[in-house]
């Protein structure tokens, strides 16, 4: 399978002399299309610091991350937020929606950001609504939806605009175990590709059967890979 994303000894630290943290300590690791990897670890393990790393929110202090090749931190400020907006979908753990906005238009917000006919952005929107089963709910404000649904909508945003690379932080830290689940599940059956690579950050062992790899992470650093048994299922 070919390499969608590449870390190659990224470390990052926050503060000077001895009131320095070192968050990510020299972390190497490649993810291949076709491939859902989980990063796990404790709380403070550096998961989320090296997601935000390799999603482009975050600058490292040394090491390089190459998404599809592309050395994404070489990239001038304009260059790497194009790339984001074209290329990876990030999800976050508490959704980000925009409460003013209906359903429909929460979706729509990336391709708007692409200078995207508006009419157009939201018919492309309630599409992809229909793909994660939330259309008869494109002119609901978030609030009028679950937590499992808003977790959805997030979902429908991140692939609105077909990014190759595919990233949560938590998606299941605010839902019920049987939601949980049935959300990673979707994912992998609806959202996993040849053509796309899927990062997830998570503590919840409960979703961890759908994982091809697992990347554990303590005190910044990398301390060990487990491949899953999915294929024997």
């Amino acid at each position: 399978m070919a390499t969608a994303i590449e870390a190659a000894v990224i470390n990052k630290w926050f503060g000077e002399g001895e009131a320095r943290t070192h968050a990510v300590q020299d972390v190497s690791f490649q993810a291949s299309f076709g491939e859902m990897v989980y990063v796990v670890g404790p709380s403070g393990s550096g998961k989320t610091t090296m997601l935000s790393m390799i999603s482009g929110i975050l600058r490292p202090n040394s090491g390089a991350v190459r998404i599809e090749g592309t050395d994404i931190w070489s990239l001038t400020a304009d260059a790497l937020a194009e790339f984001r907006l074209r290329k990876i979908g990030f999800v976050f753990q508490d959704y980000h929606l925009f409460p003013r906005l209906t359903t429909a238009e929460n979706v729509a917000i990336p391709l708007i950001l692409q200078h995207r006919d508006w009419d157009e952005a939201l018919a492309e929107a309630e599409r992809d609504l229909e793909v994660v089963g939330l259309k008869a709910r494109a002119g609901l404000p978030p609030v009028k939806l679950s937590g499992g649904e808003q977790q959805r909508v997030a979902i429908a945003r991140a692939i609105i605009s077909r990014p190759e690379i595919m990233i949560f932080d938590e998606p299941t830290a605010s839902l019920d175990g049987d939601t949980g689940r049935n959300i990673v599940q979707f994912v992998r059956e609806h959202l996993l590709s040849d053509q796309r690579c899927i990062v997830i950050v998570t503590h919840d062992s409960r979703i961890y059967e759908f994982a091809d790899r697992i990347l554990k992470m303590e005190d910044g650093k990398v301390t060990g890979v487990e491949r899953s048994d999915l294929d024997a299922q």
